[in-house]
């Protein structure tokens, strides 16, 4: 063995440790192995950086923006509202929630579609009177599982397809991973509904993790084509029983009804003033096509020149730019005191909507826009992120700590499909590479506002992107000096004794145990050269074995650290660490059973 090949074994080595330990962010981990590599001089300086221009690195992060364009517009919240049953027992519910988290990740990060179904498989055990963890865990390996069905998936099988592209023998195409993922997935997701959520620990979620506003009070304006007309509140309320929102009031005709009657109708251009939190807010507006009033002024209170302030600055607001949404609360000194929204002028002074209000203890009784503020409101506010600064400095109020907060757009939601559909088209039929096909989705994200260009950054999770770009050129470096072809030839020599299907195995589960302890995609970059050094001293094909990799890359089950969707439900559903095993072992070792005859069968030796 070469002194080249052992610095960088003893680098790796490092690394795997490093992982292992768990001090380290894994970002800083690889950025040191990679800084290693330049000072041993074991990868050129001039090329140390190449990573961030990687096909794989690029895809990953385009994913990831496309993602939240569809987080923003609302398309999967419509999604899961048409998919999941409302009314089903535990196993077709479970079951449902299974599938939808899986179909999801095959077309969008896998860590975003967990995030996306979160707060729905809450929800989901609160109705079926089950520990959020039951729901939790399923869901999580679930997506796990289907971002194994196709290249955008999940970043291991970008990885591996950027090793097989540099290996001489092209990039995987968007679904070669389909025959044997779909079957993982579709095994791996049945098991779970039928047997495996009941062996997960019943926990109680660790403490609130989130700050609990109340519910907010706002106005919503029925549409002419609404589904809500013809409806009596009671029946209204109903139908949004699940999300815990309420109608306190009807104003028709301008003449506000308190405690409307229950048999009363809605009709069309009825405004109906609602008590929710944000994200049942979301889903009644959606569901029945309503909208909010927005701070509307009504035509006889306001002067001519009001309105023609009024009709200039309303142009002005129409311009969708870096649109947020933003929880403020008002202080004791707050100038805003005592004042309303109509006072206050906030579309003419700052761009500004109050879209709802939420007091402690009696609701506000006025309109929205004519609510005198008390120290201690909470107000929804939506506006550009600079102008609600501004209004924030001004007023002596003060912002909440961020949460996602988001309100569905029908047209955008459609958008935000058609442009993820259209990426995944061009890839599918080979019109353009991968990476250049989702960079033009990002853009055209940003052309139609799906993802506003100041969130466009903030979309992209950094430390993977670092982590990926730093691990490609060690990598490299592993099969320049010779040292993965060193440790294939000893795990094929010493552990599966020179038979072709035994190394198969061993790449399988070797990868699958390091995903375990390490970040899935540095276990894809560590792996691939490995499992190409095998493939070539055995002289059979190097296909089935970066399947392999991709495969065992993307199975994380036994451990919180292993992916990020195991990470999420960490609090949310009160685990520990070695809650994990309990269904992740017996998984693990079907995706195992099932993977590895159907490698042999697609991907011949």
């Amino acid at each position: 063995m070469t002194a080249a090949q052992m610095m960088i074994l003893g680098i790796l080595a490092l690394t795997m440790a490093l992982f292992l330990w768990g001090r380290l962010r894994h970002d800083v981990v690889a950025l040191s192995a990679l800084m290693a590599c330049v000072v041993t001089g074991l990868v050129p300086g001039a090329e140390a950086f190449a990573g961030f221009g990687h096909p794989a690195v690029i895809t990953v992060a385009c994913v990831l923006v496309l993602s939240q364009g569809l987080q923003n517009t609302g398309a999967v919240d419509a999604l899961a509202r048409t998919v999941l049953p409302r009314d089903a027992g535990r196993l077709m519910s479970i079951g449902a929630i299974l599938a939808l988290g899986a179909a999801l990740s095959g077309f969008m990060n896998n860590v975003g579609a967990m995030a996306l179904l979160m707060p729905v498989a809450v929800q989901l055990a609160k109705r079926l009177e089950m520990p959020a963890g039951q729901v939790l865990m399923p869901l999580a390996f679930g997506t796990i599982l289907g971002g194994m069905t196709t290249l955008v998936g999940t970043p291991p099988n970008l990885i591996v397809s950027g090793f097989r592209e540099d290996a001489g023998r092209g990039a995987f195409a968007m679904f070669d991973f389909a025959p044997i993922g779909v079957a993982v997935a579709v095994v791996g997701v049945l098991a779970i509904t039928f047997i495996g959520w009941r062996i997960v620990p019943a926990r109680k979620a660790a403490g609130a993790s989130e700050f609990d506003a109340g519910a907010y009070m706002t106005e919503v304006r029925v549409g002419e084509k609404s589904k809500a007309i013809g409806l009596t509140l009671r029946a209204f309320e109903r139908e949004v029983e699940s999300s815990d929102a309420q109608v306190v009031a009807l104003v028709r005709n301008d003449v506000r009804l308190l405690a409307p009657h229950g048999g009363r109708r809605i009709r069309g251009h009825d405004v109906l003033v609602l008590e929710a939190d944000v994200e049942a807010l979301a889903e009644t507006l959606s569901v029945f096509d309503l909208t909010l009033e927005e701070d509307v002024k009504q035509a006889k209170d306001a002067t001519p020149e009001d309105a023609e302030e009024e009709a200039s600055e309303e142009a002005k607001s129409n311009d969708e730019r870096d649109t947020v949404l933003r929880e403020v609360a008002v202080l004791p000194a707050s100038s805003i005191v005592g004042l309303s929204a109509s006072d206050l002028h906030l579309r003419t002074r700052y761009g500004l909507n109050l879209l709802a209000v939420a007091r402690a203890g009696q609701a506000p009784r006025a309109r929205l826009r004519s609510v005198k503020l008390r120290s201690g409101d909470l107000l929804l506010m939506q506006g550009p992120a600079e102008s609600l600064s501004e209004f924030i400095h001004d007023t002596g109020c003060v912002p909440l700590g961020a949460r996602d907060l988001r309100l569905p757009s029908r047209r955008m939601a459609i958008t935000a499909t058609a442009i993820m559909g259209m990426a995944i088209l061009l890839v599918t039929f080979g019109v353009l590479p991968a990476a250049a096909s989702f960079a033009l989705g990002v853009l055209a994200s940003m052309l139609f506002r799906t993802v506003p260009p100041r969130e466009v950054y903030t979309a992209i999770d950094w430390p993977v992107v670092v982590l990926l770009a730093a691990l490609i050129p060690v990598a490299g470096a592993m099969q320049e000096t010779g040292a993965a072809g060193v440790l294939a030839e000893f795990l094929v020599a010493e552990v599966a004794r020179g038979q072709a299907v035994a190394a198969l195995a061993v790449i399988l589960i070797t990868t699958m145990f390091l995903s375990d302890v390490m970040n899935n995609a540095a276990t894809a970059a560590v792996m691939c050269p490995i499992a190409l050094g095998i493939a070539g001293t055995l002289g059979v094909s190097p296909d089935s074995f970066l399947m392999a990799v991709a495969i065992g890359a993307s199975c994380a089950f036994l451990t919180p650290i292993g992916h990020q969707n195991n990470t999420l439900i960490l609090g949310p559903g009160g685990f520990r660490f070695g809650d994990y095993w309990r269904l992740g072992l017996p998984l693990e070792a079907l995706v195992v059973a099932v993977s590895l005859p159907l490698l042999l069968i697609f991907w011949p030796l």
